[in-house]
């Protein structure tokens, strides 16, 4: 019988079982995977000014004049 053992539809049937199985095991990873904590929330830009002068990467004369112009623009 051209080499069919019988088993080639039921091999068949069996993989498309596993392939759905698969895509919705995949699936519902994706959809379940909630991030466990929220974003941070966003510096402010004088929240970002203090942290960048209390990292030493602006003098206190620079964090002065930018204070003073953030606090002129609010």
């Amino acid at each position: 019988m051209m080499g069919y053992d019988g088993w080639g539809f039921f091999g068949m049937h069996a993989l498309w079982w596993l392939f759905w199985i698969a895509v919705i095991g995949a699936a519902a990873v994706f959809l379940f995977q909630a991030p466990t904590r929220p974003p941070p929330a966003r510096e402010t830009p004088l929240e970002l000014l203090q942290r960048r002068y209390a990292a030493g990467e602006i003098s206190k004369e620079e964090y002065g004049e930018r204070k003073r112009t953030l606090e002129r623009d609010e």
